[in-house]
């Protein structure tokens, strides 16, 4: 039986996927990522909600208005259907495409996770591609922050699922991958994001525990994120260390590159590893 249960659990963040100059859908990247989507990767997608929204101002001419979990569930509504449907445009046509949306009881609750679990390892065996994201149309914020909040009177240690990084995080940490692989507008961490010589090849360490401890070191470095509502490079790292202790090798890229090629070492990247 092979050390891992999957080959790649993959995730592309919101200003990734969205071409901000012609205020639409990156066509260029989506496609490069759905032609090398096969079964055997699991693939979490944000970009719901600003799709959406974008969609909903080239149709209407103005932004909506109204309270703001209002105003996301309903572009997240909108947007949903363009994501998928732009997915299986360029996608490989034998495959199957399955939609998963999650929220954090997917993750916190034994059962609820296990049912999860054994769903997206069926995939691959039915020659089918999951892609993830979370259930923003029906996720009502108040609702969450209560639950999450008793959860933690139960819990030392509590899944949200909100930003998409813990979510791949946590399905990696599910279904053990070979590889995660956390795409973003960046080719990876670095020390200094104003100097492109300053990228992070590579982190590693001789066990989990070194790995994590040069891990917090450069967590150091890290200020910031790319849009709203996201957590940054910062909590990029705090995120993979559950995957580190698994065994995976991590990859945060640039979603200009094609995903064989960062794992070959044939496009930058930051790489994260205990060393063989």
């Amino acid at each position: 039986m092979s050390a891992f249960d999957i080959e790649l659990v993959g995730k592309i963040g919101s200003m990734a996927l969205v071409n901000s100059e012609n205020r639409d859908i990156d066509y260029n990247v989506i496609s490069h990522i759905s032609r090398e989507l096969k079964p055997g990767y699991v693939w979490i997608t944000s970009g719901a909600t600003e799709i959406g929204r974008l969609d909903y101002i080239r149709r209407n001419g103005k932004e909506l208005t109204g309270p703001e979990d209002e105003v996301k569930t309903d572009y997240a509504a909108q947007g949903q259907i363009i994501l998928l449907e732009t997915y299986r445009t360029f996608m490989d046509s034998k495959y199957s495409l399955r939609q998963f949306l999650v929220e954090h009881q997917h993750f916190n609750d034994p059962m609820k996770r296990e049912h999860l679990k054994k769903a997206l390892l069926r995939c691959p065996i039915q020659n089918a591609i999951p892609i993830i994201n979370y259930n923003d149309p029906v996720s009502y914020e108040e609702n969450r922050k209560l639950e999450i909040q008793q959860l933690r009177t139960k819990n030392a240690k509590v899944v949200e699922a909100i930003d998409n990084d813990e979510t791949a995080s946590q399905i990696a940490c599910l279904l053990k991958p070979k590889y995660l692989l956390i795409l973003s507008s960046t080719d990876g961490i670095f020390t200094d994001l104003n100097d492109k010589n300053t990228l992070v090849k590579e982190i590693t360490g001789a066990n989990a525990e070194e790995v994590i401890s040069n891990i917090e070191y450069y967590q150091n470095y890290c200020d910031g994120a790319s849009r709203k509502g996201s957590a940054g490079a910062r909590a990029k790292l705090e995120y993979v260390k559950d995957s580190i202790r698994m065994g995976t090798t991590v990859f945060i890229a640039s979603s200009k590159y094609h995903i064989g090629d960062i794992i070959n070492g044939k496009s930058p990247s930051t790489r994260i590893l205990i060393s063989k």
